[in-house]
């Protein structure tokens, strides 16, 4: 984070129709010292200076401006932990989900598994294994119906 002071200062100084710039500064021995500069060296101070300000202003907004306790940290973790339940019931219906895809017939399977998980549309599967579109939809329905119902009875 930047803070509010700059090591130096800058100014500008008109001397018979000639400007003359000048950096302050103070020294390691904190000693303050001026050096005259050419433009283009002044010019090249002026703009690290606005810089310098906008990032201070950047940091300044993205500075959290709520105490950050340890629970307030674990809160906002990405994946708080599960309980040990929902981890096995989600491990549970996950492989009772494979299962019930495996048993589908050949062609539903196939076209399920186009449709969800390689993200191709009813009318890419029906290209890809020259039937209909409207077979490769119905056949994708059937087949969530099947699954569905194969879930349902395990909940039951």
């Amino acid at each position: 984070m930047f803070d509010n002071t700059n090591p130096y200062t800058l100014r500008t100084e008109i001397v018979e129709g000639i400007t003359h710039y000048y950096v302050s500064f103070s020294d390691g021995q904190a000693i303050p010292r001026e050096t005259e500069v050419s433009r283009p060296v002044y010019l090249e101070f002026c703009r690290f200076v606005k810089q310098e300000r906008n990032l201070r202003r950047s940091d300044e907004r993205h500075i959290e401006q709520s105490d950050l306790t340890d629970e307030t940290l674990y809160n906002r973790a990405l994946r708080p932990s599960e309980r040990v339940e929902e981890t096995v019931f989600d491990s549970l219906r996950n492989e009772h989900l494979r299962q019930s895809i495996v048993e589908l017939p050949g062609i539903q399977r196939r076209r399920f598994v186009l449709h969800h998980e390689f993200g191709f549309t009813y009318e890419q599967i029906a290209e890809m294994e020259g039937c209909k579109k409207q077979s490769a939809c119905e056949s994708v329905m059937l087949a969530e119906k099947r699954i569905r119902e194969k879930l349902k009875n395990l909940e039951d």
